[in-house]
């Protein structure tokens, strides 16, 4: 209750505590009036909602939303074909609310693997098709919002157990397994991902028996994973620093095994302390899925290029599609940190 009270004094201390800071303080919020009416005045006053590409050329001085109102479907479903863009629409609906699900603590049960199981089923099954009279997509066609979500779901799901083994291998007292838990770890960590990304793309076909080829897809999921896996390593390996070794001596005094130690003691005490970094990672991870335009999959901002770049009526209104993916991003970002402090406050863990 005392710091809720101190809370509206602090602020005003810090902002008009002395002539210079309520200087500071004047020229900062004239600043951001400024570029606030600005923005306003273009972006809403003079800007162009409607698909009316003669409209928005015709305005000197605003936005041409109406880029976003004409070419919002191959933004977020990329080459995926126009008639049956409602097959990427559910599969992102489906394995977007079996996400949600996951994030509630009540819903860690037993039920939630086979569940997440059949949300992949449904996911593949409706973007390749081939089942139930749908037709088929190869995954050259798969972009957009899909991708973009898929890649960073799975491959964050497919990372987070590698990174558990890592993350205690470089604890072990095996020096073996240490060794090569900590190669592998920094092996990945000093190249960057683009480079993972070619070589999973281009190289790993090479090594791979003739006539049996991974798709392009798998690879780069795979390399994603890879990747993604020594830095959540790390991350888990600070939590499991963190909790006193006191615990599990004290835990195996009184009978209990190794294992059963680190699973029922440890290891939710060291989650728990680096969900600030593992919603960090997470981000990044989804930020990072826009480079697997560099190999030919077109996740989000790569559709972008796909139905702008081929039409030179909208092509001139890039800024308006680029703002209007960073909003896609930025809800999706946003909606990971307040979880994220969610989560901290229910799991008792914040220090706020």
């Amino acid at each position: 209750m005392r710091n809720v009270a101190q809370g509206p004094i602090a602020w005003r201390s810090e902002l008009w505590g002395s002539p210079l800071r309520a200087l500071a303080t004047v020229l900062l919020l004239g600043l951001l009036a400024w570029a606030g009416f600005h923005a306003f005045e273009w972006g809403v006053v003079h800007a162009v909602f409607r698909p009316d590409a003669d409209a928005c050329r015709a305005v000197q001085h605003g936005a041409c939303w109406g880029v976003v109102a004409e070419k919002w479907r191959p933004m977020l479903f990329g080459r995926f074909p126009y008639e049956e863009q409602w097959r990427p629409a559910i599969a992102v609906v489906v394995l977007s609310a079996v996400t949600v699900l996951s994030a509630w603590p009540r819903s860690w049960r037993w039920w939630l693997a086979p569940l997440w199981g059949v949300a992949l089923l449904l996911f593949v099954g409706l973007m390749h098709g081939g089942v139930a009279g749908l037709s088929v997509v190869p995954t050259s066609r798969w972009g957009g919002l899909p991708l973009t979500i898929g890649l960073a779901v799975v491959g964050l799901a497919l990372a987070f157990p590698l990174a558990l083994l890592l993350a205690m291998g470089r604890r072990s007292e095996w020096p073996v397994v240490r060794t090569l838990s900590a190669s592998y770890i920094e092996l990945v960590r000093g190249v960057p991902l683009i480079s993972v990304l070619f070589m999973a793309s281009f190289l790993l076909p090479l090594l791979w028996p003739a006539g049996w080829q991974p798709d392009v897809l798998v690879r780069v999921l795979m390399g994603l994973t890879l990747f993604v896996a020594a830095y959540l390593a790390e991350i888990i390996r600070g939590g499991l620093q963190a909790v006193p070794r006191g615990q599990t001596e004290v835990a195996m005094a009184l009978g209990f095994g190794r294992w059963p130690v680190q699973r029922d003691i440890v290891l939710p005490q060291a989650l728990r302390l680096v969900v600030p970094a593992l919603t960090n990672s997470v981000v990044g991870t989804l930020k990072d899925t826009s480079l697997v335009t560099v190999v030919g999959l077109f996740e989000l901002t790569g559709a972008l290029g796909l139905a702008l770049g081929g039409d030179p009526v909208w092509r001139p209104f890039y800024l308006e599609g680029y703002l209007f993916v960073a909003a896609v991003y930025w809800l999706l970002c946003f909606g990971l940190s307040r979880y994220s402090v969610w989560l901290e406050r229910r799991l008792g863990t914040s220090s706020a």
